[in-house]
């Protein structure tokens, strides 16, 4: 396997079905997605049944801490060993083109492997590779039990490059004609159709070059308006706790192997998809909370927290509500609530404490939550999944704006990280779902 110390990347060797396998139950939806909504992940078991599947190969967070857990990895673990020993999977050296259709959009990608050693989720960092979001420190514990005693990894990580002349992913695009296609086929459940081609030696060198210019000191100085700020060249855009999951157990296992094994070590690489923040059909939403199980009283509380700056205005009904936030102006922020006691509202926020609603309001969430406000919070996609699940007896939905991908970037190197869940590319039902693996153990 080929590294590239200087870009952060290395070609991997990934791991396909072999042919004959049912694809169409193959590959299932990122295993943190649908996470308050079990009938989805029912509806996977049954179109599954016993057939190979990256379902059993993964734990959907649906089933995170349940009692069962433990049982669940082990039985993960345990399939890994024997999809290897039945040789349903083989090996192909080299980077894979990716193309994802969904609701008439194509959207596309390149997986690769990066370097953990140039990666890094803490606060302030200024590695080549870098989490656009705060990281949650105590959500990897449980998963690092997952890929710890792991033989494979199958990443739904989404990487983004900002490359505005479009050199790295849109040639493979281009080729992709004449290139040896690995997979197509229709994804399960209405999420479209996914298909993969081998990049081969010429296309490859194509492509390392391409990010090595994006990387270069001053094209990005350039860029961003910056000088002396050391270059990002990879931000996260999904599963940025999948990847901190990753760095957390390569800096374990750094201390039980040598500095000279430390290279061709695959604990020091995560396999993922990079895409183009750029790609016209790559789509950034909002977002938004349900707080499950209310303690308090939702809206004497916003009161308390915010003071004079705290309005609140009720609305008739979700489509009035939706409008409104997503066409307020900047000088006042604006944030939906439906459920916690009312039926639709407007949370308004003057001389707010961060520069996105988003940050405004999970301060307050921490806070309620830490005072025992309610008895979870969970991250959800799309405005109807919001106001079904707010609006439930006990419950209360938080429905946010959302940002403009071409500021990701210059806000991450200008102001660091963003609030945590702050963006999502897609709804859920357009996220990566599992298809190619890598070896790691």
């Amino acid at each position: 396997m080929k590294t590239f110390d200087d870009i952060g990347v290395q070609i991997p060797n990934i791991y396909l079905p072999k042919a004959g396998t049912d694809l169409g139950k193959w590959a299932v939806i990122a295993c943190d997605q649908f996470t308050s909504e079990p009938e989805y992940w029912h509806k996977v078991e049954q179109i599954v049944g016993d057939s190979a599947s990256t379902l059993h190969l993964t734990l959907p967070e649906v089933y995170l801490e349940a009692e069962d857990e433990p049982e669940r990895i082990k039985k993960i673990q345990a399939s890994m060993l024997s999809v290897l020993e039945r040789g349903i999977l083989e090996a192909r050296e080299g980077m894979v083109y990716v193309e994802r259709t969904v609701g008439g959009h194509t959207r596309r990608g390149l997986m690769l492997a990066l370097d953990l050693d140039h990666y890094d989720y803490t606060k302030g960092s200024s590695s080549l590779i870098r989490a656009t979001e705060g990281t949650i420190v105590e959500r990897l514990p449980p998963r690092m039990k997952i890929r710890e005693g792991a033989l494979l990894e199958f990443p739904h990580i989404l990487v983004l490059i900002d490359d505005v002349e479009r050199t790295v992913i849109e040639p493979l695009q281009a080729a992709s004609a004449s290139m040896e296609k690995l997979y197509d086929f229709e994804l399960m459940l209405g999420s479209g159709h996914l298909a993969g081609y081998h990049v081969g030696p010429a296309l490859e060198d194509g492509v390392l070059a391409a990010l090595r210019s994006l990387a270069q000191p001053q094209v990005f100085a350039d860029k961003y308006g910056v000088a002396d700020r050391p270059v990002l060249l990879f931000a996260m855009g999904d599963g940025n706790h999948s990847l901190a999951t990753a760095k957390a157990i390569w800096e374990k296992v750094k201390l039980t192997v040598d500095r000279a094994d430390w290279e061709a070590h695959p604990a020091r690489y995560a396999l993922v998809e990079i895409e183009n923040v750029h790609d016209e059909a790559l789509a950034f939403e909002p977002i938004h909370r349900v707080l499950f199980g209310l303690k308090q009283d939702f809206l004497p509380a916003l009161r308390a927290h915010f003071g004079a700056n705290f309005h609140y205005t009720p609305v008739a009904d979700a489509a009035e509500m939706t409008q409104r936030v997503d066409g307020a102006e900047a000088a006042r922020q604006v944030i939906g609530l439906i459920g916690g006691g009312q039926a639709f509202g407007l949370i308004e926020i003057d001389n707010p404490s961060s520069n996105l609603p988003v940050g405004t309001i999970q301060a307050f969430l921490d806070a309620f939550l830490k005072a025992g406000g309610a008895e979870k919070i969970d991250y959800v996609h799309g405005a109807d999944v919001t106001t079904r699940l707010g609006g439930q007896a006990g419950n209360a939905g938080i429905y946010l704006p959302g940002m403009h991908k071409s500021d990701l970037f210059k806000t991450v190197i200008l102001d660091g990280a963003l609030p945590r869940k702050t963006f999502s590319m897609g709804e859920a039902h357009e996220k990566r779902f599992y298809m190619e693996a890598r070896k790691i153990g």
